[in-house]
Parts: structure tokens; C-alpha cells; sequence
């Protein structure tokens, strides 16, 4: 648009003014305040027409904003033959597509895509997915001060301290990675744990429980305040499923306990039936 009005200016300002071009652009072109381009000469009429209209004169106009609109426009079909897409509008004469949308998959009759091809796999509905969170990660929380290794460490305080992240779906599952660096005993409750991270935690002294939460419940453990908005009482810990009762030690407590449960290996002689 400036190259297109550039010339045009420069070939007023050189017929007006009579001069030779030169290598610096002209101070005509440049944009000057409506003081500044009044004409102090009034026999020059013509020079201060040339100022008047380079003032009302704009490399900008009003005609060459567009919006941020796409240019090719949507084909408006059934609006008369001249369009092309007019009468049958592109559907052809007649038919089950012409006159309404078939059901998606349908193929004619013959058989359709989706029974053509193998099975393949399944999707189990009672798997779990736990959330993992290593050793290691826990030993620099402790060590960070977020995460106080006195008290027991459940599923809360390392949602709370940011060991696991928000989404958790079944529970946490306790992994091995770094265990050389628990050092000093420590106390947990999460939903699983591996055979090295509770070997790891007990040479240390402390002690590893599993725990069972079902959904209700490990949304009461995580947030209890959703249930004191809502107005409502905390939920009872429910019991696990026959087929889990073997990988679980204990039911969840509700809210979150802060003490643990020591484990009971040898039978004691003061309650032992004589």
C-alpha cells in the first residue's frame, strides 16, 4: 500500500516544488504537526495546497483494514442454480442419502468394518492403578522439612507435602527407589508396597502397613473438607473384597490416623487362654 502511494507523492512534491531529487528523504513526507505545515508565504498558493491536502493525506486508510476473518466464505447450498449447489444441492436425485443421514457404520448390508476385524485383548473392570512414590523422594521431604518423621506418614501427608500428585485413582503403591537412603526409622501407611521398599524400611526400624480404602473412603482420607462443605458425615472405612483380603494388613482409618498400628507376630501370653 506504501510503495503503491509513495510515488504519486513524490511526483506532487517534485512538480510543485521544482527541485532536483536528492539523496535524503524529503522533510515534506515526513509527518508534521497541523502548526508546523501552515504556510507563512501567502502568495504561494500553490505550495500551501500541496501542504493542505499531504496533511489531510494519509498512508492509512479506512478501505484497507480487514478483520481477522477467514476470505474463502462457507458454500451456501440450495440458493438457486447459478450457485452450483442449488436444487439437489450436491445430494443427487433420490435416495436414503438424500433425503436424511444413514446410521454411521452402515455399509449397505454387507458386513460392516467394525465385525470385519479380529478382537483383540480386553479391558479387566476390577484392575487397580496405584500411584507410585519412591523411597527416595519421601527421605528428601523428610530431610526438607516438610514431612515430620515422627508422626505416621500416610497417603495424606504425602499428597499434602507433594510427593504424589492430585489425581489419585486406587490408592499409592510404596516402590524400592532409593531405600539406601531411609536411614532412621519411619512409619507409613499406603496401599501396596514392594518386597524391597519394606525390607529397605524395616532394617531401618520402622514398619510398612497396607491399607484398604474404596473410593468413598480414600476421598474422605485425601479431602475431608469436601465432606464438610457438603454438610456430610465422614464415611465408615469399608471392608476390602475377599480377593484382596490377602494383600491388605488393615482397614483404612477415617479421618487420617496419626499414630500407627504395631503389627502383633507372637501370640501374648497375658491374653492367651490358659
Amino acid at each position: 500500500m506504501i510503495r503503491r502511494r509513495l510515488p504519486s507523492i513524490v511526483s506532487v512534491s517534485s512538480h510543485f516544488l521544482k527541485t532536483k531529487p536528492i539523496s535524503k528523504p524529503s522533510p515534506f513526507l515526513q509527518f508534521h504537526s497541523p502548526q508546523s505545515l501552515k504556510c507563512t508565504n501567502p502568495i504561494n498558493k500553490n505550495v500551501s495546497f500541496w501542504f493542505q491536502g499531504i496533511r489531510a493525506y494519509s498512508l492509512l486508510s479506512l478501505n484497507d483494514l480487514r478483520g481477522n476473518v477467514p476470505r474463502k466464505q462457507k458454500t451456501r447450498k440450495g440458493r438457486g442454480i447459478g450457485s452450483g449447489k442449488g436444487k439437489t444441492a450436491g445430494r443427487g436425485h433420490k435416495g436414503q442419502k438424500a433425503r436424511g443421514n444413514g446410521k454411521l457404520g452402515f455399509e449397505g448390508g454387507q458386513t460392516p468394518m467394525r465385525r470385519r476385524l479380529p478382537k483383540r485383548g480386553f479391558k479387566n473392570p476390577f484392575s487397580l492403578t496405584f500411584q507410585p512414590v519412591g523411597l527416595g523422594k519421601i527421605a528428601k521431604l523428610i530431610n526438607a522439612g516438610k514431612v515430620d518423621s515422627h508422626e505416621l506418614i500416610t497417603m495424606k501427608t504425602l499428597k499434602d507435602a507433594g510427593a504424589i500428585g492430585k489425581q489419585i485413582e486406587d490408592g499409592v503403591r510404596l516402590m524400592g527407589r532409593g531405600a539406601e537412603q531411609i536411614k532412621w526409622p519411619i512409619h507409613l501407611e499406603v496401599s501396596r508396597v514392594t518386597v524391597r521398599a519394606k525390607e529397605a524400611v524395616e532394617v531401618a526400624g520402622g514398619s510398612v502397613r497396607r491399607v484398604h480404602y474404596n473410593k468413598l473412603g480414600l476421598r474422605a482420607l485425601l479431602k475431608p473438607e469436601w465432606f464438610e462443605k457438603k454438610g456430610r458425615l465422614l464415611p465408615k472405612p469399608a471392608r476390602p473384597p475377599p480377593k484382596l483380603k490377602d494383600k491388605v494388613d488393615s482397614i483404612g482409618r477415617l479421618p487420617a490416623p496419626t499414630k500407627p498400628i504395631p503389627f502383633f507376630t507372637e501370640e501374648d501370653p497375658a491374653s492367651s487362654p490358659v
